[in-house]
């Protein structure tokens, strides 16, 4: 990683890498979430992707579903980045693969670090893009720098039918219009602060699916007061996690196999929670 990708990093929070996936490796991971949707629905019948996917806004830590999907966090071209904006020991605590369909809503702003709290501002996000993401299919958008006071905006609810039912973060003193959209073609990867305002606009596409799969990282030396959502009860430190490099200063805690993997599913009527 050059100084001038660093100083990118500090500045503006985020960083685009393309091409960290070859395409081998993208078209056997979009192989395999269409595997493990057939399981989790007892349907073995040989489907295309999307047929085999259609249903299914989410999953939840495949990584625990899928051995391929748990390597993809520890990718060697991921983990070159990670121990440059993190540090050299890294944990990953999550994944999440999204389906984002035709007509489906983006997430309002927001930022990480709400949902998954750090004890040293450590998180960060690797969002692995599985299709080429555009505007029209609902990329991810961006406020350059926004991470930088390292305040965690408040939150609440919202009626905008433009984005999910998951809070929106606001006053905070950035306008849509500070806003860039992050194209990216397949097998890119971009890297987000976890105090990064960032959010994603529907898609608008007539058909189609466009997909992501999500990791999130911090620095192994901080501990992780993380109740996946409310999947365990309140913790000092969340020990289900993954080292993917160096070493964990608190390796003598163990590790724990807590959270659930599950799939989203839609819901008539409903806009559920979403991050992709």
């Amino acid at each position: 990683m050059t100084g001038s990708l660093t100083e990118c990093w500090r500045r503006d929070g985020y960083l685009i890498c393309p091409g960290l996936l070859n395409e081998t490796e993208v078209a056997s991971l979009n192989a395999d979430a269409g595997r493990v949707c057939r399981e989790q629905r007892g349907d073995a019948a040989p489907q295309d992707d999307e047929v085999a996917t259609r249903g299914a806004l989410a999953i939840h830590f495949p990584h625990k579903l899928s051995p391929l999907m748990r390597e993809s966090m520890r990718h060697p071209r991921i983990v070159e980045i990670l121990t440059h904006v993190i540090g050299p020991n890294v944990k990953s605590m999550q994944s999440m693969l999204f389906f984002k369909y035709a007509g489906k809503p983006g997430q309002a702003w927001h930022q990480d670090e709400s949902f998954i709290p750090t004890r040293d501002r450590s998180l960060t996000g690797g969002w692995i893009a599985l299709d080429d993401a555009t505007i029209d299919n609902g990329c991810l958008w961006v406020i350059p720098g926004s991470h930088r006071p390292g305040i965690l905006w408040p939150m609440r609810k919202h009626d905008d039918p433009e984005f999910d039912s998951a809070p929106a973060s606001y006053d905070f003193p950035h306008r849509d219009s500070d806003a860039v959209p992050v194209e990216v073609a397949a097998g890119s990867v971009v890297f987000f602060n976890g105090y990064l305002l960032h959010r994603s606009l529907r898609n608008r596409r007539r058909e189609g699916f466009r997909r992501a799969l999500v990791h999130h990282y911090m620095s192994a030396e901080s501990l992780l007061p993380w109740d996946c959502g409310g999947q365990i009860p309140p913790t000092r430190d969340n020990r289900d996690i993954l080292l993917v490099a160096g070493v964990d200063p608190y390796a003598y805690l163990g590790t724990t196999d807590t959270s659930r993997p599950y799939v989203r599913r839609e819901t008539p009527g409903l806009h559920p929670r979403g991050h992709g």
